[in-house]
């Protein structure tokens, strides 16, 4: 018998569509060329000794002032200025639910299982992201890293939301996208599904959960 009995799910590009191809068609419609934004990520990192992208989903800075900075630096970088304040806008037109994903773990919810979403996410996207998805008729607990301070691959973080769940991390599996947010699950005891397409997860969920 499995000992699970909660289910932690990522958001962006588990319950939603993949986010490469999003932060493709965004810079695209930005005219940002495709390496302007990392490099200009990457400077102000080693100039201010934060990352701005991490500071911004730990809601230590405002989406407006993540997206000056950026936009000065992206400007410097391409030789001209760039729009930057239509990016949230953007986003969120090129991104999709994942309504297999979202229908299947509706089912598992009504199985039993305890239910949670743990993302790190912008703190002003909050209602764009939650309009996506039947939030509250699914999970129980959203973990949000822009209101908690902290963000994935944090250890903090996922023992945080088994604090809230009320679960030891042993009893509980998450979903993620990125490779590195699932090891650092799986050091602290959780089992952990890498997302890579919807039909691969749910068979290794369903493998896990039986």
């Amino acid at each position: 018998m499995s000992s699970v009995r909660a289910v932690i799910s990522d958001f962006g590009g588990v319950l939603s569509s993949p986010l490469a191809p999003a932060f493709a068609a965004v810079q695209a419609e930005s005219g940002i060329p495709s390496a302007a934004l990392g490099a200009a990520m990457s400077r102000l990192a080693e100039r201010d000794g934060r990352h701005p992208l991490y500071e911004l989903e730990c809601g230590r800075i405002t989406e407006h002032d993540f997206l000056e900075r950026v936009g000065r630096e992206v400007a410097a970088e391409v030789g001209h200025p760039v729009e930057m304040h239509e990016f949230s806008t953007r986003w969120f037109a090129a991104l999709e639910t994942n309504h297999v994903m979202v229908d299947y773990l509706r089912g598992v919810a009504e199985r039993g299982y305890r239910m949670a979403i743990l993302t790190n996410n912008v703190r002003e996207w909050e209602p764009r992201w939650r309009s996506m998805l039947p939030v509250d008729e699914i999970f129980e607990l959203v973990v949000d890293s822009a209101f908690v301070g902290m963000r994935k691959p944090d250890p903090a973080i996922y023992q945080l939301t088994c604090e809230r769940l009320g679960i030891p991390p042993e009893a509980c599996l998450f979903i993620d996208d990125f490779e590195h947010n699932c090891a650092a699950a799986t050091e602290l005891g959780l089992t952990a599904v890498h997302f890579r397409t919807t039909d691969q997860a749910i068979e290794e969920i369903e493998s896990a959960l039986d």
